[in-house]
């Protein structure tokens, strides 16, 4: 029982839920048109799974780094290692077997994920122990998370990587990454930087200029990919669902505190999953039939 309840401790420290941000991969997939290869379907789930399982083991990490600061948020301080119920020592085991067996799988499957799996766990790493300090580069880093995951699945299946996707992708994580930013420093309040850091340098003032660069630019590149993408314009029908989803996703982080997990928006709020399916669906559809 006991072993039980810690092996469950440790996955929920490893964050399931956010393993939905890992689905960046399954996008070189579906804009190469290489959705009914199940040879190819299946590289992309492993690199799904590889990139969950070196994630998760980055959360326990940093976890163990952020357990005093985690305590004094209101949500935060319910987790295993904030809340003791997870020691820092047995985290850190975890974490380090669960990496090294997910770097050694990936060696076999595909040398090139291997490095960036590799390149993304150490980016991350640094992220936790001092780059998150940072302000500006403390999203930028969380954004080339994203743009790491991207290239990761477009590697394991051997397709070109596509400039336009990868700058689509920098954007969107960066809208993500600010909004959440905003939303800690809502949730927190005065307590704020008590929390993290970094959060004593930004304001509410000053995310929100930002996020009027990065949302207007990303809806911007993401009609131009469209208007380039294969040999007719039909991507550009699109384009609806993807402002729906940007200004859904503001109306969530300015209403609730979904702003400050992308995950859990995804998860619970209806509006903004059922627009992210009818995206991909008509995505598929629209490579498949006119690509």
């Amino acid at each position: 029982m006991y072993i039980g309840a810690k092996l469950y401790y440790i996955l929920k420290s490893m964050r399931p839920k956010q393993w939905t941000k890992n689905s960046f991969v399954f996008a070189g997939l579906i804009f190469s048109k290489s959705f009914f290869s199940i040879e190819l379907i299946i590289k992309s789930v492993y690199a799904f799974l590889l990139f969950s399982l070196v994630s998760g083991s980055v959360y326990l990490i940093n976890d163990v780094i952020d357990r005093k600061k985690d305590m004094l948020h209101p949500r935060k301080c319910k987790r295993p290692i904030a809340s003791g119920k997870l020691k820092p020592v047995e985290a850190l085991l975890s974490a380090g077997i669960v990496l090294a067996v997910s770097l050694v799988i990936a060696f076999t499957l595909d040398f090139k994920l291997f490095l960036i799996l590799a390149g993304y766990a150490l980016m991350v790493s640094l992220y936790s122990i001092i780059l998150k300090n940072v302000i500006i580069l403390d999203v930028i880093i969380i954004a080339m998370g994203f743009v790491l995951r991207t290239i990761g699945g477009a590697v394991v299946i051997d397709v070109e990587i596509s400039p336009w996707l990868i700058e689509c992708t920098t954007l969107l994580a960066l809208f993500l990454a600010l909004n959440k930013r905003k939303s800690e420093l809502l949730v927190m309040s005065g307590d704020a930087s008590k929390h993290r850091k970094i959060l004593n340098q930004y304001t509410t003032e000053l995310i929100d200029q930002m996020l009027g660069v990065v949302t207007s630019t990303t809806v911007i590149t993401y009609s131009l990919y469209t208007f380039n993408a294969g040999k007719t314009y039909y991507m550009m029908f699109t384009i609806p669902f993807v402002l729906y989803g940007i200004f859904r996703y503001q109306y969530l982080a300015a209403t609730t505190d979904l702003g400050g997990s992308p995950e859990l928006a995804l998860l619970k709020d209806k509006p903004l999953m059922i627009d992210i399916i009818l995206w991909a669906i008509t995505s598929i559809i629209i490579v498949y039939k006119f690509y």
